[in-house]
């Protein structure tokens, strides 16, 4: 090698060098800028689709109160107090009237007001703050109201201080408006689902105030600068009190549908956001949703960085490999093997997860059919009580229809029609019971959900009713929460119920004024419904093979002993827990153990 080629070689591996970062920084930039635009194509399509789904929400929490007012301006008692505006009677009927309305329908208050502005009644008019007596001419939904029927605004209280949405309908006689009811509606779910989401959500007016906000701090300001008309309006409506709106951002903010602004929202740094807007509502609303680039593009610029180092250990490695081509062949044939290695490793692996998969299905499958046995043997073993409680209204409709046809030739035209009433109650009770009996004995499909306790045992009691009429047995009830839910199958959990009732009765058979006792109640993270008979109790070898299957304590035809050992078996299927004891004051207690659902686990922790 002369003098020249040693001169000119370490200056051609710098320039080689050189290039290759040079391409290396290249790829990490193309990389970055087309994960940066995946991201946030992603990002602007699960937004509209949040919007969308949050948009829904709303319109039908907007619209669940719409009629109400309409129907409520039809009770005489309104207009009669609209008429004698100084009647203490007729104030008093209309403020019970409105108090009862507000209390059923769940709204925030409702009140009537006069043609002129003035409140004469209000559901409130117990409290300090009664809206009886202030004068609301100067809000737009008693305006709309009066005009063309009905009004919808939503603001703040002037006289309580609290937001709210006000539905107002005219209420008339012969034509003539007489004066119009309003119902106030709280929006505090709507401002916590926009809370709760985890993203920054608003809701705008049609002027573009915020007025429910992710953040509190946040509402009552503007997404631009209001003209001057708006702030005239506002004022005069006092729609969001006497306080001035200021800007929301150090900007006005442009709503075009997810492009990228840097603003700085009240308390926070400027940062770049992605903005998305959709219209909500028939008042000009629109919900908008802040989205922070910042993950998407730490995400990206990771992504970047990582193709980066990964084309600079691809050009090393090219380098490695002309450097060392004797070992190329040898890491090859290794590479080869290490392959075929992993190919035959992960197709065991496959085979095995198939196997087990397999086996799963066919436990699944063996257990459905249990369970659906379980319930087919219960109706079996009902099937005499069952006939009768069929044959019973059967042979009355028989009865009545006979005795229809008899008085109808007479002519007795008004005992027919109450012979046909009965007819048609029979009808029902006989639906009612045949639709439960499909209802229990229908295959469900291992779905399990919230499913309310009070139906389930109510649904379970009407299975059970020929077999307790038929001991004379009482049930008492202690009724849970309306709203006690736990996690399961309504059928399944219904057909533990039908179990557990049965035994407590068949325990009692040929006691004096049997008594069977019905509980549930929330006791931290599970719903606990409780079964007590007043029977002898549960014997020591009873109490050790109680949920074995085929063991029974019924003399032979009256069950198969399979009942608690399917009813343990869906039990634990949902994570819960069946077991029994005896009671301190005699008979024995089966306890049922389900997780509880949603809110009645939030609930039970606060």
């Amino acid at each position: 090698m002369n003098n020249s080629d040693a001169v000119i070689r370490p200056h051609r591996t710098l320039w080689l060098s050189l290039a290759a970062l040079l391409v290396c920084v290249l790829l990490g930039w193309l990389a970055y800028r087309l994960l940066l635009n995946s991201h946030l194509d992603s990002e602007r399509h699960l937004a509209a689709q949040r919007l969308d789904a949050f948009a829904l929400s709303i319109e039908a929490t907007l619209a669940r109160h719409e009629s109400l007012p309409g129907l409520l301006a039809l009770d005489p008692a309104l207009a009669a107090l609209l008429r004698e505006p100084n009647d203490p009677r007729r104030q008093a009927a209309a403020n019970a009237y409105l108090e009862a309305a507000q209390q059923g329908a769940s709204v925030a208050v409702a009140f009537l007001i006069d043609a002129r502005g003035k409140t004469l009644a209000a559901s409130n008019w117990r409290l300090p703050r009664s809206f009886v007596g202030h004068n609301y001419a100067f809000r737009p939904y008693f305006r709309d109201a009066l005009e063309g029927g009905f009004g919808r605004f939503y603001g703040v209280g002037v006289t309580t201080g609290e937001p709210g949405y006000f539905l107002a309908a005219s209420v008339r006689e012969q034509g003539r408006v007489l004066g119009v009811i309003v119902l106030k509606v709280g929006l505090e779910s709507m401002e916590q689902a926009l809370s709760g989401v985890g993203d920054t959500r608003l809701l705008a007016d049609s002027d573009g105030v915020v007025f429910l906000a992710s953040e509190r701090m946040w509402r009552y300001r503007a997404l631009a600068p209001l003209n001057e008309a708006v702030k005239a309006r506002l004022a005069e409506t006092q729609q969001y009190g006497s306080q001035p709106v200021q800007l929301l951002a150090d900007r006005a903010i442009e709503i075009d549908g997810g492009e990228l602004r840097r603003i700085a929202l009240p308390g926070e740094m400027a940062r770049e956001r992605m903005i998305h807007a959709r219209p909500v509502g028939s008042l000009g609303w629109q919900i908008v949703q802040f989205v922070d680039t910042g993950e998407a593009r730490a995400v990206a610029l990771g992504g970047g960085i990582a193709v980066a180092f990964a084309a600079a250990f691809l050009i090393g490695l090219a380098a490695h490999f002309r450097h060392r081509r004797q070992r190329r062949e040898e890491l090859r044939r290794v590479y080869a093997e290490l392959e075929q290695r992993i190919a035959e490793r992960t197709a065991d692996l496959t085979e095995q997860v198939a196997a087990l998969e397999r086996t799963k299905a066919i436990l699944r499958e063996t257990r459905d059919a249990a369970v659906q046995a379980g319930k087919l043997a219960t109706l079996g073993q009902m099937s005499a009580g069952i006939s009768h409680e069929l044959n019973q209204p059967l042979a009355a409709l028989q009865t009545f229809a006979d005795n229809a046809s008899a008085l109808l030739a007479r002519g007795r035209t008004e005992e027919v029609a109450e012979n046909l009433r009965m007819i048609s109650d029979l009808v029902g009770r006989t639906g009612r019971i045949v639709r439960q009996l499909k209802t229990f004995a229908r295959k469900e499909a291992a779905t399990p959900q919230a499913v309310g306790v009070a139906a389930a045992i109510e649904h379970a009691l009407l299975i059970v009713e020929p077999r307790r009429r038929e001991i004379g047995a009482r049930i008492a009830i202690v009724p849970p929460p309306t709203d006690l839910c736990c996690v399961a199958e309504a059928g399944r959990l219904e057909q533990i119920l039908v179990n557990l009732l049965r035994n407590g009765l068949d325990a009692m058979a040929g006691l004096n004024e049997p008594t069977l006792d019905v509980s549930a109640s929330i006791e931290g993270s599970q719903v606990c419904i409780a079964v007590h008979d007043h029977g002898p109790g549960l014997s020591d070898e009873a109490r050790s093979h109680l949920f074995e299957a085929f063991y029974t304590t019924k003399p032979a035809g009256e069950g198969l002993g399979l009942g608690l050992a399917i009813s343990l078996t869906i039990a634990e299927s949902y994570g819960g827990t069946l077991s029994a004891h005896n009671a301190p004051d005699g008979g024995a207690i089966f306890v049922l153990r389900l997780p509880a659902a949603g809110e009645n686990h939030a609930a039970s922790n606060a």
